[in-house]
């Protein structure tokens, strides 16, 4: 059995923009209901949500028939989460709260197996077909794909660093963060936190890297496209959920 195609990781590659959608909502049913919804990538997210590595391998599976690649979010740059998700099948993660190079060392270390790094070895996994995939481990980090958040100042002031790592994939900048980092605490739109983001675009890029980002913002959503991100996530699950619902329940003279 051959190993799975990053399908994600070939686009970044070709430099070809893909749009996601934030999946805050665990479980299955609602990441089927999404997924032939004509995005490119959707993130499966375990940082900001109820989710873990368990109701992410009912994502995955759920998914897996659709023309959509999955992105998961661990809740930490933690080598057993890494671990336990890769196995599950993961092939594309976003590692949170990246401040500096060392740690953008250390995700790529619990990517990868020995030599090259510390991810534990299981031979009958769902990542090797249970076994079937031939020299799993010594082919899976062709398929990998390893991208990093960067979200504070500390982070903008490392970006090169980090970015320059061997074995980062892409960099992603998360607004949300970086505007509280600033002093700007919810306030994601905020001129100063879109200046530094439009510049962090230029800087990733001037790297060789592909930047990232999620807005629920569609202009500034066309505008770092234009900048040049080639993974932007245009949306939130629950947030669409919520608004969706209110707006309908106003339609009726209620809420």
């Amino acid at each position: 059995m051959q190993l799975p195609e990053n399908a994600f990781k070939r686009a970044l590659r070709e430099g070809r923009p893909q749009i996601g959608l934030w999946c805050s909502l665990p479980g299955a049913y609602a990441a089927e209901a999404v997924a032939g919804s004509g995005f490119d990538w959707l993130l499966f997210d375990t940082e900001h949500s109820p989710g873990d590595p368990l109701t992410v391998l009912t994502q995955l599976q759920a998914v897996a028939p659709y023309p959509v690649s999955a992105v998961v979010r661990p809740a930490s740059n933690d080598a057993v989460l890494i671990k336990r998700l890769l196995d599950f099948g993961a092939q594309t993660l976003l590692i949170p709260y990246v401040q500096n190079a060392a740690e953008a060392q250390a995700a790529v270390a619990a990517m990868r197996y020995p030599p090259a790094g510390i991810r534990g070895v299981s031979g009958v996994t769902r990542a090797t077909r249970f076994g079937r995939v031939a020299d799993y481990g010594k082919r899976a980090h062709q398929e990998l794909c390893l991208l990093v958040q960067i979200e504070t100042q500390e982070a903008l002031d490392n970006l090169e660093a980090i970015a320059g790592v061997e074995g980062v994939d892409g960099v992603f900048i998360g607004p949300a963060d970086l505007a509280a980092s600033l002093g700007h605490v919810g306030e994601p739109g905020h001129p100063e936190v879109k200046a530094l983001i439009e510049q962090a675009i230029g800087r990733i890029r001037a790297c060789g890297k592909p930047a990232g980002i999620l807005t629920p913002d569609n202009a500034f959503a066309t505008r770092c496209i234009e900048l040049g991100t080639l993974f932007t996530a245009v949306g939130v699950d629950a947030a669409m959920l919520v608004r969706a619902s209110e707006t309908l329940a106003r339609q009726f003279g209620r809420g």
